[in-house]
């Protein structure tokens, strides 16, 4: 199967976009998935005339191709609630006014579509956020009037962005992610169905966040096939122990007593096996695009392993039964 395997640029954000390009073709990579908020300018894609040419051409230079662009710190600005965290993902002039973020999100989020529409990518990754996330858990007594005044809000917020999407023939695929307005199956389809199953919006479908929550993730494959339009290659492992929980204890990333931490590719849990199978029945053609994140591996050496394993990884249906050949003459 020639699909390509592509490198996540937002772990490498402390590179600039040669040193990236230079490192990705040095551990095997195909090409890269392009963050706007570390190796693509939004705005110089849409002002400066010169931008767009040298990005291709840096990426011609290494032998790189680029069929997708990340905006996941903007679309996270969109839909939540404005707490400190959410400045660092802002311009730093807006820092503590949470409308003029929310504004400064949306219309960054429509000129990335335009962005992307230039630069000839068909599909922007991202987050949605959610005015709801922090209502999970029902205590204080969660209504059903927040949850669906929440799911609206999201829906009223990005109705808009998708149409600039529909406009530019570009199409937006939400990352199932916690702290998004889409977490797991169930409400994965409850937002497919809120926007009316529009094309515009589909899936970056990351296992990952899903196994340690305890969602199916071949299943979640299966379920979604029409609507994956990119897919992230990222693990994770399962640590059960007998005093921290799935939701994380506090600790950081990388804390060995953890009970679940993300790895890279191929040290954890996620059935990548069964996933290529799914892909492969569904016909997906996309990438297969590694984000990195493993703060108990050396970075280079684990970016490469993944990207060996992955390809290895990257297998085709078979045309024909195993035991076809078992015919007699």
């Amino acid at each position: 199967m020639k699909r390509l395997v592509t490198l996540a640029s937002g772990q490498f954000g402390d590179l600039d976009l040669d040193q990236l390009c230079k490192l990705a073709q040095k551990m095997g990579y195909d090409g890269v998935e392009l963050a706007t908020h570390a190796h693509f300018d939004v705005q110089k894609a849409l002002h400066d005339r010169t931008y767009i040419p040298l990005v291709k051409a840096t990426l011609e230079r290494y032998g790189l191709a680029c069929v997708a662009i990340s905006a996941h710190l903007t679309g996270q600005c969109v839909g939540d609630i404005w707490d400190e965290r959410l400045d660092g993902f802002a311009p730093t002039h807006l820092a503590g006014n949470p409308e003029a973020i929310r504004l400064w999100a949306i219309e960054e989020m429509k000129d990335t579509a335009r962005a992307a529409q230039a630069f000839g990518v068909k599909i922007v990754n991202g987050f949605t956020g959610s005015p709801i996330w922090a209502r999970w858990y029902s205590y204080p007594q969660t209504s059903e009037e927040m949850i669906n005044a929440g799911f609206q809000l999201v829906h009223d917020l990005w109705t808009p962005i998708f149409d600039v999407f529909d406009a530019c023939g570009v199409r937006f695929a939400l990352e199932v992610h916690p702290t998004e307005i889409a977490f797991d199956g169930c409400t994965t389809e409850r937002v497919l169905d809120l926007f009316g199953r529009r094309e515009t919006l589909g899936l970056n479908f990351d296992p990952s966040h899903l196994v340690w929550q305890g969602v199916d993730e071949v299943g979640f494959v299966r379920e979604f096939a029409d609507r994956i339009y990119h897919v992230h290659m990222k693990d994770v492992k399962l640590q059960r122990n007998s005093r921290s929980g799935i939701l994380g204890s506090f600790l950081p990333f990388g804390d060995t007593r953890r009970s679940w931490d993300f790895v890279s590719v191929g040290h954890g849990n996620v059935d990548f096996d069964g996933i290529i199978r799914e892909l492969n029945a569904s016909g997906y053609t996309g990438p297969l695009s590694v984000e990195w994140e493993d703060s108990g591996m050396e970075r280079e050496y684990g970016a490469a392993e993944s990207c060996a394993y992955v390809k290895k990884m990257n297998f085709s249906r078979s045309a024909m039964a195993f035991d076809s050949a078992l015919k007699t003459r």
